[in-house]
């Protein structure tokens, strides 16, 4: 729904391993023609919202990823990639060309894809890795495949750089709480029992942090919510286990 100079964008995250194999940039359209009962982003549902970021801007952050993180490729979610098919495809092209994997999250199955009119659908596909097509159903949730909402939706492997095979998909679920000076954010593929975890703004630990040091404070598992992991800026979990609660600090 917007020209390939630019994209209406929720959200994104440099570097991320909860939205797809290995190191991942991933990126959230703003917008959705879909009303998927239980979505996990309602507020990227309208095409009001987000801000237009440029083309540019975007292909800039994928190599500063790839050169300071090492991530291996680019998520596309939503949102709905598909409605904004043009910048996405521009983005899956930037990632290509710097050797970069890319995975698509679309809520239309791959044989509506490729019914769609826009001929930038096409060239998204020709460009993407896997694609997880299929609209999310709540009564349906998959407690077996890393990344998958719902036992409806499937995983397209459209190259041969990864396949079903791969252990990846075996690992367990995971969300990343974020504090980007006094902001806190999560992403990643939160189960029943994790959900509320970030519903408590951990001001207090906000300020203590360095306003230019974006930071990982933690990394939840989403099927036993418990603390795994802490990332970039903490010397030990301290300050981590204040911004969780109890379930998750054990």
């Amino acid at each position: 729904m917007n020209s390939a100079g630019s994209a209406s964008i929720a959200h994104w995250v440099d570097c991320t391993e909860a939205e797809g194999p290995g190191k991942r940039l991933a990126i959230w359209f703003q917008g959705c023609p879909m009303r998927c009962s239980g979505c996990c982003n309602p507020e990227m549902l309208s095409f009001d919202g987000g801000r237009q970021v440029s083309i540019d801007e975007l292909a800039a952050n994928i190599a500063s990823a790839h050169e300071k993180y090492e991530i291996e490729g680019i998520t596309l979610l939503g949102g709905e990639p598909l409605a904004h098919a043009a910048a996405s495809a521009a983005l899956a092209g930037q990632a290509q060309s710097r050797g970069l994997s890319v995975m698509v999250f679309s809520g239309y199955t791959i044989e509506e894809a490729r019914a769609l009119p826009d001929p930038a659908v096409a060239r998204l596909l020709a460009q993407t890795d896997i694609l997880v097509d299929g609209r999310y159903e709540k009564d349906l949730p998959d407690a077996k495949r890393r990344w998958i909402g719902s036992t409806n939706q499937r995983i397209h492997f459209l190259t041969n750089r990864y396949s079903a095979d791969d252990s990846c998909w075996q690992k367990k679920n995971t969300i990343e709480i974020r504090l980007v000076g006094s902001e806190l954010s999560v992403n990643g593929f939160p189960a029943p029992g994790a959900v509320g975890l970030w519903k408590h703004l951990p001001k207090r630990a906000a300020r203590s942090q360095r306003a230019e040091q974006p930071v990982v404070v933690a990394v939840v598992e989403s099927s036993k919510p418990r603390l795994v992991d802490v990332h970039q800026g903490f010397e030990d979990s301290t300050t981590a286990r204040q911004l969780l609660p109890p379930q998750a600090k054990k």
